[in-house]
């Protein structure tokens, strides 16, 4: 007896919210949808939307401060450290269209452009005047 009474239930629950579906207007559903929409959005890390192009080039401060620091703060993979006369003597004695060729196309365990796909060469040239200026 139960089994028929719980699949009369489910019928009823079917057919009823497929009535009401069909009976909803287009702005009663743009209401709902409205009302239920969540408050904010969440992201798994390195998943976030694309965000606008920045206006301009962006300076060596900047983009050391996003995309080099990571290595050439502490030196991984033998990476110069910035403002380490030491580490930089050799890199700039090549002279500075080595220094850019090795940034811009990558050497050694650095990959090119130190993995900023959409900097210019101008801004890694800039980055490695931020990392150098004062030795």
């Amino acid at each position: 007896m139960s089994q028929k009474i719980l699949t009369a239930l489910v019928a009823a629950v079917t057919f009823s919210s497929a009535s009401f579906a069909a009976s909803v207007s287009q702005e009663e559903y743009d209401a709902i949808a409205e009302r239920i929409k969540p408050v904010g959005d969440v992201y798994l890390a390195g998943a976030e939307p694309v965000k606008a192009e920045p206006t301009g080039p962006r300076d060596g401060a900047t983009v050391y401060g996003t995309f080099c620091i990571a290595c050439h703060a502490s030196g991984v993979s033998g990476a110069p450290k910035t403002g380490d006369a030491g580490d930089w003597a050799p890199r700039i004695a090549q002279g500075s269209d080595v220094l850019a060729d090795h940034a811009i196309n990558g050497f050694n365990a650095m990959p090119a452009k130190g993995s900023c796909m959409d900097c210019s060469d101008d801004e890694i040239i800039a980055a490695i005047e931020h990392m150098i200026e004062g030795l």
